[in-house]
């Protein structure tokens, strides 16, 4: 750091908020605030790399699609840019229940970063920096004794004066790429690193931690037999991502993916050459993804499999690369090269760009609230995979919000938080604060407790109403949602209240559709029960319904089939509400809670809970550690009411 202390410092620019990072995370993070009127500058190590897609191509899937749709629901930008870009689109998990049911989406890689920057370039109040942020500039407050944010330093010298920063830095921070014995430090795709911020944040007293990613090969696709793979289409009616889109416009020729596999050979060679692997040979630190791992990962933690999807994904519409999904591995390029040539239809691939593994600084995310505001900080914030997360669409959403509250600051306004029972986004936030992380987190249906609430469906009927508040989204598409849910409650109950008579013309009709007879009469919501039944099918005996959007049309469908366990998680939700609503005050202090056991004090000093039902999800805080401080928190506000009394 001594270098940088001894450059001459000048002052370039005054704005409202710095955004570290044009990754996923700080393109939401800069537009959020710019469109919230604030003066924005958001710094890159390079303006070509604005929403770079370093590894996969594509955005979405299981989760990871309902995460893309709150985000658009609040106004954000991933699922407008990918509805411009992709190039196949895929409902997942259909077969299942709608609760699963995620999107996912092929992009052509360049298009979206494109595309992306275009966004930022004109979006007004936003200034794109390329420059290495290397100091994170603050001042003590005097009443709280809080470190306060007032600019960033550049490599230059130069200083940028702001009242916010957003740390978006992904997988930059003192990065390195391993390639078996090869070790080059840069970012992905041989980017320039940020090799200096991680001493500031260290010096600011900021816990940071090394983790580890990776990347598959990249194939010449003229090389690769087809034939020998199993052809993957893509959905014949294409969903659009973002509620704004026309369906019409997203009506597109798709490009084709395949499926092919390793088998008993490849992972010989594999086993063979474990020791020349950095992650078995000691050399890498950092912690990679457990649920995304190295196909080294996978041979050897799974030795009873005799083999693993691999799937060949185009990475655009003007190049020949081809992705390898399930392949991502740091073994040296003459073994990738045996290894990947023994999987059927690669048997005589050229390899483009190597696999890779890559390390990073982030930090240990229990450091900040669930608005994604450093506890110990006034007017810093983070998001993305400097956050200790794993995913483009995980990174998207955290970089959103962090962007959001990074505003609501300095606009002086409440923090925009969202909880579990509202969103796939406040189960992702909470786990990352609440939960010891010691790995990339990714993020997973089963994560959430309510999902079948928090539906990819129904984001829009969830969350717009938050993005309205906030002001990222219109009066009239805040209108249109409200109509939309006018206009399903009415439909539900007008099915609830008409019956259906056992008459000869509906006799014939469940015949055909290979459905029981009827006895006597029922309504159409008990018909739409049926699973050989739907909405649309019972048009033929329902000659009285108006005309509905299919929006409209998916939630009366599974609002009415799904009714009774809906009913029940709406209790659930309400059970949680209650604990989650207890508040718990800045200023209290955890050693006057007395007969709280040893380390459930030690954890509640360290995570600062902001509710009871935040508390009661950390790690060695225990049921009953909560009904003693539920104890001690009613005889808190009762002296507190006491002594505003007199």
């Amino acid at each position: 750091m001594s270098e940088l202390q001894n450059r001459k410092k000048t002052l370039v620019d005054e704005v409202d908020v710095c955004v570290v990072g044009a990754g996923h995370a700080g393109c939401e993070a800069a537009l959020a605030c710019a469109r919230l009127g604030l003066k924005t500058v958001i710094f890159t190590v390079s303006v070509d790399s604005i929403a770079l897609m370093p590894c996969n191509p594509n955005i979405g899937g299981s989760s990871k699609g309902h995460l893309v749709r709150e985000l658009d629901a609040l106004g954000g930008e991933m699922g407008k840019n990918i509805d411009k870009t992709f190039i196949q689109s895929k409902m997942l998990n259909v077969s299942k229940g709608p609760a699963v049911h995620s999107l996912r989406a092929q992009a052509d890689k360049a298009d979206y970063s494109r595309e992306m920057r275009k966004v930022l370039e004109n979006q007004d109040n936003l200034i794109i920096k390329q420059a290495e942020v290397c100091d994170i500039l603050t001042e003590t407050d005097e009443e709280t004794g809080k470190k306060k944010i007032t600019g960033v330093q550049i490599f230059t010298g130069g200083i940028y004066k702001c009242k916010a920063v957003v740390l978006c830095t992904g997988t930059y921070l003192r990065a390195r790429c391993l390639c078996g014995e090869a070790i080059t430090y840069t970012g992905p795709n041989g980017l320039q690193a940020a090799n200096y911020l991680t001493d500031s944040l260290k010096n600011l007293g900021i816990e940071m931690r090394r983790f580890k990613t990776g990347t598959p090969a990249r194939m010449d696709g003229r090389t690769i037999d087809y034939s020998k793979m199993e052809e993957q289409f893509g959905d014949k009616k294409i969903v659009p991502f973002s509620f704004s889109t026309n369906p019409d416009d997203v009506q597109i020729d798709q490009v084709s993916c395949y499926l092919t596999y390793t088998n008993e050979k490849t992972h010989e060679i594999i086993r063979n050459n474990l020791d020349r692997s950095p992650i078995y040979a000691g050399v890498i630190e950092g912690t990679g993804p457990r649920y995304c791992p190295s196909i080294e990962d996978k041979v050897v933690k799974f030795a009873d499999k005799d083999r693993h999807q691999v799937f060949i994904e185009p990475e655009g519409l003007h190049t020949h690369e081809m992705y390898v999904g399930g392949m991502s591995s740091s073994l040296p390029e003459d073994v990738q090269l045996q290894m990947y040539r023994t999987v059927p239809g690669l048997e005589h691939c050229q390899i483009v760009r190597n696999a890779y593994a890559i390390e990073y600084d982030c930090i240990n995310p229990n450091q900040l609230y669930a608005s994604l505001a450093f506890k110990n900080f006034d007017g810093l914030y983070a998001g993305g995979q400097f956050n200790g997360s794993s995913g483009y669409e995980e990174a998207a959403a955290q970089g959103l919000v962090a962007g959001i509250n990074a505003a609501m600051y300095v606009q002086n306004r409440d923090p925009m938080i969202i909880d579990r029972s509202e969103g796939y986004i406040g189960v992702l936030i909470d786990d990352l604060v609440t939960k010891e992380n010691f790995e990339p987190y990714r993020m997973m249906t089963s994560r959430s407790e309510y999902r079948l609430l928090l539906r990819q469906d129904n984001a829009d009927l969830r969350l717009r109403k938050k993005g309205y508040e906030v002001g990222l989204i219109t009066k009239e598409q805040y209108d249109y949602v409200c109509l939309k849910e006018k206009l399903i409650a009415e439909e539900v109950e007008r099915l609830q209240n008409t019956k259906i008579g056992a008459n000869k013309e509906v006799q014939e009709f469940l015949k055909k559709h290979d459905s029981a007879s009827l006895k006597t009469a029922v309504t159409l919501a008990e018909l739409m029960c049926r699973p050989e039944l739907s909405y649309e099918i019972l048009a033929e005996i329902d000659p009285e319904r108006k005309p509905l959007t299919d929006d409209v049309i998916e939630q009366v469908n599974i609002n009415i089939k799904y009714d009774g366990y809906i009913k029940r998680q709406i209790k659930q939700v309400e059970t949680f509400r209650k604990i989650e609503n207890k508040k718990i005050p800045a200023e209290i202090d955890y050693d006057d809670v007395s007969s709280l056991r040893l380390e459930a004090r030690a954890k509640l000093k360290a995570f600062q809970p902001i509710s009871v039902g935040q508390a009661s999800r950390i790690s060695g805080v225990s049921p009953a550690d909560i009904s003693v401080l539920l104890i001690y928190l009613e005889t808190y506000y009762q002296k507190k009411n006491e002594n505003k009394e007199q």
